[in-house]
């Protein structure tokens, strides 16, 4: 490649000039300290810091900020963070999934306004790694995504526990009486040890996995766990390689083809994934201008095989044993035969080079293509009439008996309501029924995790570990079990969820990919006829701008103005 030189950069429009805005810029960098030698000549390398005093997952970005901008000063950069809105998880209400387009907004702008020449990107919780990466594609200049990693295994009585996944499972043995309050509590102060994301494959490790299988973290950099000291060094590169990034110009649009976003699918595929992952990859496929769609997905799960042995859908391992397995390397070598061996990565060579070579130390936490945990891909997309634009089921966390299953449709229009019911011990309701929530979509309700609907109290008392559940939501990576989710479109917008009445039958039947509501065309088009839309959420800020612009699941559930194809590209800031 050529490289650059000074003046070319963008950073040098601001310090550059000999003019009297130009001196103003120059006067406020030593104002805050820094001599010449610290930045003149050098590019200026934003780290997007997504650090908070409310964000369990990302407490060590305080002190990784530091390694990064150590990497970057090595190289010959100039560092300046930059922090945007955090994203808890488990903290910001009603769901993180409200605010993923807010992030990836704040990116785009934060890396436009300011001078800056290539950037370093720090998430991991959850809708971090697709916001981040959402508008620093749509700005264009080079990046380097660091995930935060995962958490140290969590541990109660001798046992390992699974953020997420045993939190479920245990509530269940708590709600059906066979837990008591003191082992709950116990359980409280074993199951989130250290600092970093869930430990389970849940959307934070998926979307981490992803983001390296597109190429855009260093080599093995998502499966190191926070706690590792490998971690800070693997922050240190970053800096350094983003610093050569910007002199080789390695732009997104000069590195990204279509084929990293099906290494991306593949690679989902092969780990087990969140659901999430869908809508994820979707938004970050379409802002790059390579679209991907739930056709490809489900292309993708007939023929890549589970092969990542961690809960939820395998059933001993964490990301901790994945990591000493050999990693996300490790797996990408496993499943080669399914990859786009020439995509481009961020440390300028291919995927294939990348992980020529990595061994696998533990053939049960990552499996052979020959036995797989599952023998097809985590995500399956049925359709019918009930879900023309698609629903989507985790067939590798379901229970065998419900992948083909007719049942009795027990309806709700609101999760207080279901909340409510599924604690009667009078409910009618049986374990060959198929419980409804509607009105859970990116309209209704900005998407929340409410698609692993509780399973009646009643049930689990006699025994019943599964059943079919359908929603317009979302469901946590870390949750299992028949959960259809994502029914586009949603009961909000007057999709055919909003029309279910509970006694009605509906027919799911995975290996067709298919799903139907048993009632005549006639019946639906009478009861869309006479269907009304909920009032709006909210009538002013952000909401109201959201409730506008959001896209449906199947596409994304970005913004209609934020996409690629939405207007010209926006230019560079005017500066006078």
């Amino acid at each position: 490649m050529t490289r650059r030189t000074y003046d070319s950069l963008r950073s040098a429009r601001w310090f550059a000039p000999d003019d009297f805005r130009s001196f103003g810029h120059r006067s406020r960098v030593l104002q805050m300290g820094y001599g010449y030698e610290d930045w003149k000549g050098k590019p200026i390398i934003a780290i997007v810091n997504t650090w908070s005093d409310a964000n369990q997952c990302h407490t060590h970005f305080k002190q990784r900020v530091e390694d990064v901008k150590r990497g970057v000063f090595q190289a010959g950069g100039f560092p300046l963070e930059l922090p945007a809105i955090s994203l808890s998880e488990s903290m910001v209400k009603p769901t993180t999934m409200l605010y993923r387009n807010f992030l990836a907004m704040e990116t785009e702008e934060l890396l436009r306004s300011h001078p800056v020449d290539g950037a370093v990107l720090m998430g991991g919780c959850d809708k971090t790694t697709p916001g981040l990466t959402m508008g620093a594609l749509s700005m264009g200049i080079p990046f380097i995504y660091l995930p935060a990693g995962p958490m140290l295994r969590g541990n109660w009585k001798g046992q390992v526990l699974g953020s997420g996944s045993d939190a479920f499972k245990y509530w269940d043995e708590r709600r059906a009486g066979r837990l008591s309050d003191e082992a709950w509590h116990e359980m409280e102060a074993g199951i989130a040890r250290s600092h970093g994301t869930c430990m389970t494959m849940g959307t934070a490790a998926t979307m981490m996995g992803i983001a390296e299988s597109i190429g855009l973290t260093l080599p093995g950099a998502s499966s190191i766990p926070a706690a590792d000291a490998n971690h800070v060094r693997m922050s240190a590169e970053c800096g350094r390689r983003i610093v050569d990034m910007v002199w080789d110009d390695l732009t997104p649009a000069k590195m990204l083809t279509r084929a990293n976003f099906e290494n991306g699918i593949a690679c989902a595929m092969a780990m087990g994934c969140s659901t999430n992952a869908i809508i994820h990859l979707i938004a970050m496929s379409r802002r790059a201008g390579h679209p991907v769609s739930l056709d490809d997905f489900d292309d993708f799960s007939r023929r890549v095989q589970v092969i990542a042995n961690i809960r939820p859908s395998g059933d001993a391992y964490l990301m901790e044993d994945f990591f000493y397995a050999g990693g996300m390397r490790a797996m990408l070598e496993r499943i080669r035969p399914h990859l786009k061996t020439e995509a481009l990565t961020v440390n300028g060579k291919t995927i294939g080079e990348n992980i020529a070579g990595s061994e696998v130390y533990n053939d049960d936490v990552i499996r052979p293509l020959d036995n797989p945990i599952y023998a097809e891909g985590a995500l399956a997309v049925l359709r019918g009439n009930l879900a023309p634009d698609g629903v989507v089921i985790k067939p590798s966390a379901v229970a065998p008996h419900l992948l083909r299953h007719t049942g009795r449709a027990l309806v709700f229009d609101d999760y207080p309501s279901l909340k409510k019911a599924v604690d009667d011990p009078d409910l009618d309701v049986t374990g060959d029924d198929i419980l409804v929530l509607r009105n859970a979509g990116p309209l209704g309700a900005g998407m929340p995790e409410w698609g692993m609907l509780p399973i009646p109290t009643k049930l689990l008392k006699e025994g019943v570990k599964d059943m079919l559940r359908l929603s317009d939501a979302r469901m946590s990576g870390t949750s299992y079990g028949g959960c259809l989710l994502h029914c586009s479109p949603e009961a909000a917008i007057g999709g055919p969820l909003a029309l279910v009445k509970t006694g009605d039958r509906i027919t799911v039947d995975v290996p067709a990919r298919t799903i139907h509501l048993e009632i005549s065309d006639a019946e639906l088009a009478q009861r869309k006829a006479a269907w009304t839309p909920p009032p709006p959420r909210y009538e002013r800020g952000y909401g109201w701008m959201f409730g506008r612009h959001i896209k449906q699941a199947n596409e994304g559930c970005d913004f209609d103005f934020l996409e690629t194809t939405f207007g010209q590209p926006v230019p560079e800031p005017d500066i006078f």
